[in-house]
């Protein structure tokens, strides 16, 4: 057995055979499999290790290179997606051995977060994956939003099909990757595939030349559902012009559903709004991204409290060892080893023992510190506990991409 990286021409008859068994109808019916190389353009940055014995692919894991923004700072991202194996060769730690491998070489070319979408959370766990908050999906009746239709709101609404508004969209969601929590993006040439396939409406709400809100759409019949994807916006009046937007479709459709961050509040859109909000999580059908540092250069420079920890890593190759945070100035140093960072004093800070899953879950402010020992992710003593509060306070990320 042999584990290589595999060039972009063969994944048809390697990686893509067993994603096909894995996650799609199967046997995939002919016509629709020899139409697969058309989908190699969207995948020639990716990287797929695979395990093969002789001729045959035993397992495969793929990476998308993206973006993230942690805590205000945006940081290369490793996506990780296609994690697949030959089903006579489950159980045998294919996987693991390539998760392992990838992960350590993307680690060396300076990738500083990963993220996924587990089919199962806790054997990522074990990986130094901390789970995120799964976005949320709101319904609601269009006339519903009857209000908005007599608001006189400023600023302006286009609509277009995706080809002519990718750009609009694209740029738009670039603006969010440099301001939200969390939030990430695919490459150009996975991300254009929306543009070439067509098969989306955009509409975008505009005030004094700038875009403020944006969403791509589709609608499932006369009388059915107007189905949305995220709904993007920068501010209120952004959101009011495509709530404004929806409820023009009240004599064509009976509901209106999208998707929102995990900090919406829908219910206070409007006025005598009803509302169904969910975030339904089932395995391995549909699960709340997962994500892990990479390298604690991910959190060097972040703005932050004052506050000073020793944290001990454990149980991790990539991220293991003492290392000092230091948040005197207003921005976090991460110094490695016995270094005393720029506020030393003869005084020792306290010291915290964590997990990868653990300062992961800090890093991305999912946990507060007196979760993680709950939750078997370290050891924290109460004037530890204080400190790490200070440096990194709850936040609610937003993983946008679906990948």
């Amino acid at each position: 057995m042999k584990i290589r990286r595999l060039a972009n021409e063969e994944r048809p008859s390697t990686s893509w055979r067993l994603q096909e068994y894995a996650f799609e109808r199967s046997p995939m019916p002919p016509e629709q499999a020899a139409k697969l190389r058309e989908y190699l353009p969207y995948h020639e940055g990716n990287v797929t290790l695979v395990v093969q014995d002789g001729a045959e692919t035993l397992a495969a894991v793929s990476m998308i290179p993206m973006r993230q923004n942690v805590r205000g700072t945006v940081h290369t991202m490793a996506g990780v997606s296609g994690v697949v194996s030959h089903p006579l060769a489950r159980r045998q730690g294919h996987i693991r051995t390539l998760l392992t491998q990838l992960l350590g070489e993307l680690r060396d070319e300076g990738y500083a977060v990963s993220a996924l979408y587990p089919f199962r959370p806790s054997f990522y766990g074990r990986f130094g994956y901390a789970a995120l908050p799964h976005p949320r999906t709101v319904s609601f009746s269009p006339a519903d939003l009857g209000g908005w239709l007599r608001a006189d709101l400023p600023g302006e609404l286009r609509w277009q099909r995706i080809r002519d508004g990718y750009d609009t969209h694209r740029g738009f969601t670039e603006r969010l990757l440099a301001s939200r929590h969390g939030f990430s993006l695919l490459p150009d040439y996975r991300d254009v595939q929306r543009r070439e396939d067509d098969k989306r409406w955009i509409v975008s709400a505009r005030h004094d030349g700038e875009v403020v809100g944006a969403v791509t759409y589709t609608i499932d019949g006369h009388g059915g559902t107007l189905h949305a994807d995220d709904l993007l916006t920068v501010s209120p009046l952004g959101r009011a012009l495509l709530l404004q937007f929806f409820a023009r479709h009240v004599d064509q459709v009976a509901r209106i559903s999208t998707v929102v961050a995990p900090d919406e509040t829908p219910e206070l859109w409007s006025t005598d709004l009803a509302t169904h909000t969910e975030s339904r999580l089932s395995f391995p059908s549909s699960v709340a991204p997962m994500a892990r540092l990479l390298s604690l250069d991910a959190l060097h420079g972040l703005s932050t409290a004052p506050g000073r920890v020793r944290v001990d890593i454990v149980d991790d190759p990539f991220v293991a060892g003492s290392y000092l945070l230091d948040g005197a100035d207003g921005r976090l140093e991460v110094t490695r080893g016995s270094g005393s960072g720029s506020a030393a004093t003869s005084a020792s800070p306290p010291t915290a023992t964590l997990t990868a899953a653990g300062i992961s879950a800090l890093a991305y402010g999912v946990l507060d510190p007196d979760e993680l020992p709950l939750r078997g992710f370290g050891t924290v003593p109460r004037e530890a506990a204080a400190e790490l509060r200070a440096l990194f306070p709850r936040a609610v990320p937003y993983l946008f991409s679906d990948f």
